[in-house]
C-alpha cells in the first residue's frame, strides 16, 4: 500500500513538472527570437543629442537591506555597458551613506551617490545626489523636504508610489515601474518551478515573463502630468540579496551559494535612457538636469536594446524632444521611431490617442493641447509582451 502511494505521489510530481519543462523550451525560443531581432535592428542616431543608458535605484550592503558589494556592482555595471548608476543607499544615523557609496567613474560607468529617504508624512523619495542630512529628513514634512532639496538642486523622485500620499507636492519624478514591486506580485508556486527549470539557462528571460504593465501607477502619473511637467522613470530597487547558501562564514566563504537577483542579471531587465545635448559631458549634474527636464525614456532592454528610440514634436523646422513644451500654433507632428518593427500607442492625457502596428516609425498630427507620451509594444513576442510595454516615453507637453 505504501509503495503504491509513493508511486502515485511520484507520478503526480513528474506530471507537475511537464508544463514547466515545456515552458523552459518556450522561454528558450523567446530568447532566440529576441537575439535574431537584435541582430537585424537599425539604430538611428540623433544629430543633436547623445543617448546614455543606466540604472536608477540601487543599494549595497553599505545601507543595509542588501548583501551586494561594490566589486559585484561595478563588475555588473561594466558588463552591461551601463553609462551611469544612480545609487540610492538607505540612510544611517551614524554616517553619510551617500558619501561612502560609489561616486565617480569606475571602469566605463559613472556612479552617483544618492539616498532613499522618508519624510514625517510617510512619503518616500530617491534623493539625487544624496546628503549627510538624509537621516534627519524623516522628521520633516514632505513640503519642507522638497523645498530644501530644490534649493540645493537635488532631485526628489517618488519611490513606492502605491504608498505615496502627498500628490499635490512639487516632486520631480515618479517611479511608475519598480522591479521589486513587480516581482512581489509573482505566483510563488509558478516561480518556484521556473527557478528550477528555466532560470538556470535563461535567467533574464525567465524573469521577463513576470513583467507586467504598471496600470495603476501610469494612470496616476498621467493624471498629474496632465496638469504639470513631471518625469516618469523605472527603478530597479536592486539589492542583490535574494537566495540562499549552506555552510558559510562571516568572511563570505560559502560552500553552496545561489543568488537569484545578482546585479548582473537585474541590470539587464530595465534601464532608463537619458538624452544629453552632444556638447554636454556625462556628469552627475547633467544627469540631474536631464531627468528633471524629462529628457528620458524607460527601456525594457531584456526584450531587445531600446537605444535609438525617438519621440519628437516637429513644429516647422524645430524639433521638441521628450520632456519639452511645444507651442501648438497651426499644428504639430508627433513622430516616434524604434530600432525594429513594433506597435506604437500614443496617449493624450492618459487616453489612447493613436495606435499603429508593425512599423518602426509612426507619425500623427496633434491639433489640440495635451500631454502626449508613447508606449511601444513587441506583439511579435506573444503574451505577456502584447500587454507589457517594450518602451515607455516621457511626455511632450503641447500647450
Amino acid at each position: 500500500m505504501i509503495k503504491k502511494i509513493l508511486l502515485i505521489a511520484l507520478a503526480v510530481l513528474v506530471a507537475i513538472q511537464i508544463p514547466f519543462i515545456y515552458r523552459r523550451y518556450e522561454i528558450g525560443r523567446l530568447a532566440d527570437k529576441i537575439a535574431v531581432a537584435q541582430a537585424n535592428r537599425t539604430v538611428r542616431e540623433d544629430p543633436q543629442y547623445k543617448e546614455y543608458k543606466g540604472i536608477i535605484h540601487a543599494h549595497t550592503s553599505l545601507g543595509g537591506h542588501s548583501t551586494g558589494g561594490f566589486d559585484e556592482l561595478i563588475a555588473a555595471s561594466n558588463a552591461n555597458d551601463l553609462d551611469f548608476v544612480l545609487m540610492t543607499e538607505h540612510y544611517s544615523d551614524q554616517y553619510d551613506t551617500s558619501a561612502l557609496t560609489l561616486n565617480g567613474v569606475y571602469g566605463k560607468t559613472l556612479f552617483v551617490g544618492g539616498n532613499e529617504i522618508e519624510t514625517a508624512d510617510g512619503d518616500r523619495f530617491l534623493m539625487i545626489p544624496g546628503s549627510a542630512e538624509s537621516a534627519s529628513l524623516r522628521n520633516t514634512p514632505t513640503s519642507a523636504v522638497l523645498d530644501k532639496l530644490h534649493k540645493e538642486n537635488r532631485l526628489a523622485l517618488i519611490t513606492y508610489p502605491e504608498k505615496f500620499k502627498s500628490w499635490n507636492s512639487e516632486f520631480d519624478g515618479d517611479e511608475v515601474f519598480s522591479l521589486h514591486t513587480n516581482f512581489k506580485k509573482a505566483n510563488p508556486f509558478t516561480a518556484l518551478f521556473d527557478l528550477i527549470w528555466a532560470y538556470p539557462a535563461y535567467p533574464e528571460m525567465t524573469l521577463a515573463t513576470y513583467l507586467s504593465r504598471p496600470d495603476v501607477d501610469l494612470i496616476k502619473y498621467d493624471e498629474i502630468a496632465s496638469k504639470r511637467r513631471i518625469t516618469l522613470f523605472a527603478g530597479t530597487d536592486a539589492h542583490s540579496n535574494i537566495g540562499f547558501h549552506f555552510l558559510g562564514d562571516d568572511a563570505g566563504n560559502k560552500l553552496v551559494s545561489i543568488k537569484l537577483d545578482p546585479y548582473k542579471t537585474i541590470f539587464r531587465l530595465v534601464r532608463v535612457h537619458i538624452l544629453l545635448e552632444k556638447d554636454k559631458p556625462l556628469t552627475a549634474q547633467n544627469i540631474v538636469e536631464a531627468l528633471k527636464s524629462g529628457h528620458a525614456f524607460i527601456g525594457f532592454d531584456v526584450l531587445g536594446d531600446t537605444d535609438g528610440f525617438s519621440f519628437i514634436a516637429r513644429h516647422g523646422d524645430r524639433d521638441h524632444i521628450m520632456g519639452d513644451e511645444a507651442s501648438l500654433g497651426s499644428g504639430i507632428m508627433l513622430q516616434a521611431s524604434a530600432s525594429g518593427t513594433a506597435r506604437f500607442v500614443i496617449y493624450k492625457n492618459g487616453e489612447k490617442f493613436f495606435e499603429d502596428s508593425s512599423k518602426s516609425e509612426v507619425g500623427v498630427e496633434a491639433r489640440e493641447p495635451g500631454t502626449y507620451r508613447v508606449e511601444v509594444y513587441r506583439d511579435d513576442l506573444g503574451p505577456p509582451f502584447d500587454t507589457m510595454p517594450w518602451i515607455i516615453s516621457n511626455p511632450i507637453y503641447v500647450r
